[in-house]
């Protein structure tokens, strides 16, 4: 995976109402269908960070990488080609040119991306190929994960951080996956916390300038309105 590491700057981006949002938060806090849905109002390009974790561990499991061993994660991590689409409507994700979209939603993933992602190798990897996409996209683009604002692109236009409790978390979870069970969602999305917030590497935090949206009691459409009403805010003084 060869990248060009690239700061990203006002003078990068052409379009004159180009900018880069960042939104991070937990699982379940409504990260991907705000983004898309915001993307796609506002005419930006979309980034999900956390497919790309998910791309390299599907890889790694799926080629004998034992995930267990962070060494032999960081021996493999340059290996796989990964591709993101930046469509909102139709986002893409290829490995080594194969459609990876679906694979990489497996539970098996899900239990193993933590692990895989808390590689520093691993992170400085998908960190490059992050800013690169942010840095092509003339328009400008919502990028969403777990260290945007604070490690990704420090230096977004505007930075939210969405939260909710876990109750309702893993109810939406559970909601997306047919016949998961409540209280076992709730339990993994917990465990997934402490692992993202603990690691050593980039970990979920809250930027010091972001903007914090508790979305417990909102609909979807309230914190997509939200955001978009942040943003035309920071649009109209750029």
């Amino acid at each position: 995976m060869s990248t060009t590491v690239e700061t990203v700057s006002a003078a990068a981006r052409t379009a004159p109402a180009a900018v880069i949002v960042a939104i991070d938060g937990p699982s379940g806090t409504g990260k991907s269908s705000t983004s898309k849905a915001v993307a796609t109002q506002l005419g930006l390009s979309y980034l999900d960070t956390g497919a790309q974790y998910r791309a390299i561990t599907w890889w790694m499991l799926n080629n004998g990488i034992d995930v267990g061993d962070p060494a032999e994660i960081a021996t493999a991590a340059a290996k796989p080609v990964i591709v993101s689409g930046t469509d909102p409507a139709a986002p893409t994700i290829t490995v080594d040119g194969e459609d990876a979209s679906g694979p990489i939603r497996t539970q098996e993933v899900t239990s193993k991306v933590s692990a895989v992602s808390a590689v520093p190798e691993v992170r400085t990897l998908i960190t490059e190929l992050q800013r690169s996409i942010a840095a092509d996209a003339e328009r400008g683009i919502v990028v969403e994960g777990r260290d945007i604002g604070t490690t990704v692109l420090p230096d977004a236009d505007i930075k939210i951080f969405l939260t909710a409790s876990p109750e309702a978390r893993a109810a939406r979870r559970s909601g997306e996956v047919k016949g998961s069970d409540l209280a076992t969602t709730k339990e993994a999305l917990i465990k997934r916390d402490a692992a993202d917030s603990g690691r050593k590497t980039s970990p979920l935090a809250k930027a010091g300038d972001a903007v914090e949206v508790d979305t417990t009691d909102l609909t979807l459409q309230q914190v997509i309105e939200c955001v978009v009403t942040l943003v035309g805010e920071k649009r109209a003084v750029k």
